[in-house]
C-alpha cells in the first residue's frame, strides 16, 4: 500500500482509552485549524468502535470550535439508545478541555427494501480526464505560500476534476461541479475504514463550490471560509479504492453562510452516499 495512504488509514486508528472513550493524533494540512474531514472521519471511527453488526446510514455533524492541529483529539462516544434494528451514537470531540465537535450517527442492521436513486449525472470518464495532481502541479507557484501544503493535503487520493482546474475557473461558472474519486491504492476490505475514509475527504470541495456563482476563489485572503455543520447519509455499499463520482450543486449564500449538497455515484451511475454542508463564507473588507 502507498505509504501516504498507509499514514491516512494510521489517522483514522483511533487509540482506545477506555470502553466509550478514544484518543485520535492530529494532522497539520498547512490551515490553522483542524482540517474538518479530518474530525469527521476519527469521530466516525469511534462511534463504529461500539457498534457490532450494523453499518452507520447517517451522521449529523456540528463544528464548534477551531481545533488545534498540534493536538490529539479525545473522543467521548454515548451509547445514546440500541434497538432491534437502528443503532444511535452521540460523539463529542475535546481538546483543551473544550468541546470543538459533536456527532450524531445512526447505525442499521442491512436489510432489503425498496430501490430508487436520482441518476448521474452525464460526465466524462476519469480515463478521459487530467488528474488534479498534474493541474494543481502546473498552477501551485501561483498560489500563495500558506495554501501550497492545503491543495497537497488530498494526496492519498486520486482526483480527476470535469470542469476546471483548481484557481481556473471561468467567469461564467454554473453553481455545480464534479470530480472523479478513488485512493491511490487498494484498500482492506473493512467497509467501516471505506465509511470513515469517505467521511473524511467528503469534506473536500463541498463548501466552496458555494462560491462559484460569485466567482470567487477559495485562495481569496478576503475570504474567511470554514464549515458550520455537515450531514452524510450512506446509501449503498462501496469501494472507496474504485472510482466515485461526487457531483457539487450549490443551494444558497446568505447571511455570510453558504449551502452546498454532494452525491456519490460509483461507475455504475449507482447513488452510493448523499451529503449536505453549510458554512461561514464572510468576506473581509479588502481594505
Amino acid at each position: 500500500m502507498a505509504v501516504i495512504l498507509q499514514e491516512l488509514l494510521s489517522l483514522l486508528a483511533l487509540e482506545r482509552l477506555e470502553i466509550n472513550l478514544f484518543r485520535g493524533s492530529s494532522h497539520d494540512i498547512g490551515t490553522p485549524r483542524v482540517y474538518g474531514g479530518q474530525v469527521l472521519g476519527q469521530a466516525l471511527r469511534a462511534a463504529q468502535h461500539t457498534v457490532e453488526d450494523r453499518v452507520v446510514h447517517s451522521l449529523h455533524a456540528y463544528f464548534l470550535r477551531e481545533g488545534d492541529p498540534h493536538a490529539p483529539i479525545i473522543y467521548d462516544v454515548d451509547r445514546s439508545r440500541d434497538g432491534r434494528s437502528f443503532s444511535a451514537r452521540r460523539v463529542v470531540a475535546i481538546q483543551h478541555g473544550a468541546q470543538i465537535f459533536t456527532l450524531s450517527a445512526s447505525f442499521q442492521t442491512p436489510e432489503p427494501g425498496l430501490e430508487f436513486h436520482t441518476p448521474m449525472p452525464e460526465v466524462p470518464d476519469p480515463e478521459s480526464l487530467p488528474s488534479i495532481r498534474e493541474l494543481e502541479t502546473h498552477h501551485l507557484e501561483q498560489l500563495p505560500e500558506k495554501f501550497k501544503r492545503l491543495v497537497q493535503f488530498s494526496a492519498p487520493f486520486e482526483l480527476k476534476s470535469v470542469e476546471f482546474a483548481p484557481g481556473a475557473e471561468s467567469e461564467d461558472s454554473l453553481p455545480c461541479r464534479h470530480f472523479w474519486i478513488r485512493t491511490v491504492d487498494t484498500m482492506p476490505d473493512d467497509p467501516h475504514m471505506h465509511e470513515a475514509l469517505l467521511a473524511y475527504i467528503s469534506d473536500y470541495g463541498l463548501l466552496t463550490t458555494a462560491l462559484r456563482p460569485h466567482h470567487i476563489h477559495f485562495t481569496d485572503t478576503s475570504l474567511k471560509i470554514a464549515s458550520i455543520d455537515h450531514a452524510m447519509w450512506f446509501h449503498r455499499p462501496f469501494r472507496l479504492d474504485q472510482w466515485l463520482l461526487y457531483s457539487f450543486e450549490a443551494i444558497s449564500t446568505s447571511s455570510a453562510r453558504g449551502l452546498a449538497r454532494g452525491s456519490l455515484y460509483n461507475r455504475d451511475g449507482v447513488l452510493v452516499a448523499s451529503t449536505v454542508q453549510e458554512g461561514l463564507l464572510r468576506i473581509r473588507d479588502r481594505g
